[in-house]
């Protein structure tokens, strides 16, 4: 598995600030209800997803060798103002630059704290790719519009999400990642619209010992299977399975089995 460069990661941030921006600027009434996150208001998004972006910014400026809470991060919980749309955007906007410029600044290879094992900025780098991407995804199902990824992004979420997955469950982080283990139990993700030369298709097996997975075109015990922007949301539980478009073909239940065990993300 090849990670995308750094450069490209540092970009796509950059990008799903302005769309995401561009969500919260739709005239969508700040309290509305995410669906797929239903604790939280458009708002509370907002804030959530900029606060982890000014947490990133500040890890990755101060060189941080542990984590810092995020009550001393600056301006980490947004402004002052609840439901100024206007106040919200400006901080946003902000936020992207400063952890933008923070992460091209240091390159890839800085040493910085992180959760996962991974203690470099470009492990910061890629996180915030994919939290900004999925999380964007809940902004625009809350305001009922379009959402679509690149192709290299979506299939790399996938890539980090399993890893994720096996750092938690080997890490014992998270109770209901230990249960993803079985007999040999098998999951075929299948992204019918990509160019070959993208591989969008992996395979993911509930061993003995745990989870593991692959690239590849391989039977399973169940498929899931469709364009890789629904393929992607589905896996992550932010479309339903019966999403037009998508094709469950086997044992429904083994991947009901996984996304119950995969709610952390």
């Amino acid at each position: 598995m090849t990670l995308l460069a750094h450069d490209r990661y540092c970009d796509e941030i950059a990008l799903q600030v302005g769309q995401l921006r561009a969500v919260l600027t739709s005239g969508t009434d700040l309290a509305t209800t995410v669906p797929t996150c239903p604790d939280w208001s458009l708002e509370d998004l907002v804030r959530h997803m900029g606060g982890a972006l000014r947490w990133v910014d500040t890890l990755v400026r101060s060189r941080a060798q542990e984590n810092i809470p995020q009550e001393e991060i600056p301006l980490g919980a947004g402004p002052e103002e609840r439901g100024d749309a206007a106040a919200l955007d400006k901080w946003l906007a902000e936020t992207g630059e400063l952890v933008v410029a923070a992460l091209r600044e240091a390159g890839p290879d800085t040493t910085v704290w992180a959760w996962a094992g991974i203690l470099d900025s470009g492990f910061w780098a890629r996180r915030m790719t994919h939290e900004i991407t999925v999380h964007r995804a809940d902004a625009a199902l809350t305001a009922g519009l379009p959402y679509e990824v690149a192709p290299d992004i979506a299939a790399d979420a996938l890539d980090e999400w399993l890893q994720l997955v096996e750092w938690v469950q080997r890490n014992a982080a998270l109770p209901a990642a230990g249960e993803l283990r079985g007999d040999g139990r098998s999951i075929h993700l299948h992204a019918t619209d990509t160019a070959p030369a993208l591989n969008a298709e992996w395979l993911v097996e509930l061993g003995e010992e745990g989870v593991s997975w692959r690239r590849g075109h391989e039977k399973a015990t169940v498929a899931l299977r469709g364009p890789l922007t629904p393929v992607m949301l589905a896996f992550f539980r932010r479309l339903p399975l019966d999403t037009p478009g998508l094709q469950v073909l086997g044992e429904r239940e083994v991947l009901e089995f996984w996304l119950e065990r995969t709610s952390f993300g």
